[in-house]
């Protein structure tokens, strides 16, 4: 099994719900199981600011699927939920990302592993230091010093997971 962390996010159609059952639903893909669901977490919208804010979590999940094969499933899950893509940053009913797969380091059309600017993004640190405080992202650091640098950007725990 490989060890891999999936971002969650929604901001439409009651999005605590919405991410608590992506949580849940993790747990349906093939070869796949959560090990670890973060706390959800209020965020404001990054790059489009005329949207509702968003709930975030991660999950830690193990995995025997390949990196791009579970980054399909996950598109694949968001499809089921209604995700639709009409501009970048669009408001969503759910988003999931790939951050992390065990220590692969990847750039390609389809994916790029660690996901890009996921260090910077206090809605990915704040929870994934929750669930992982020691894991080093790159060359960046911890996940728990990497959320204390991105304290400052309005990430608020809202509810307990688990």
């Amino acid at each position: 099994m490989s060890r891999a962390f999936v971002a969650l996010g929604s901001n439409l159609k009651d999005p605590q719900a919405q991410v608590s059952s992506a949580l849940t639903a993790l747990n349906t893909l093939p070869e796949t199981q959560v090990v670890r669901p973060s706390s959800l977490y209020r965020t404001a919208p990054v790059g489009y600011d005329n949207q509702p804010d968003f709930i975030n979590a991660v999950a830690e999940v193990n995995t025997t699927l390949t990196p791009i094969a579970l980054l399909r499933a996950l598109l694949a899950l968001e499809n089921q939920y209604g995700r639709e893509r009409p501009f970048p940053n669009a408001p969503r009913v759910l988003d999931l990302d790939l951050l992390l797969y065990e220590d692969v380091q990847m750039q390609t059309t389809e994916l790029t592993l660690p996901h890009p600017r996921m260090h910077e993004r206090g809605f990915v640190m704040l929870p994934l230091a929750e669930i992982a405080p020691e894991l080093r992202i790159g060359q960046y650091g911890t996940a728990s010093e990497l959320a204390k640098a991105c304290g400052d950007q309005g990430v608020i725990k809202v509810k307990a997971e688990g």
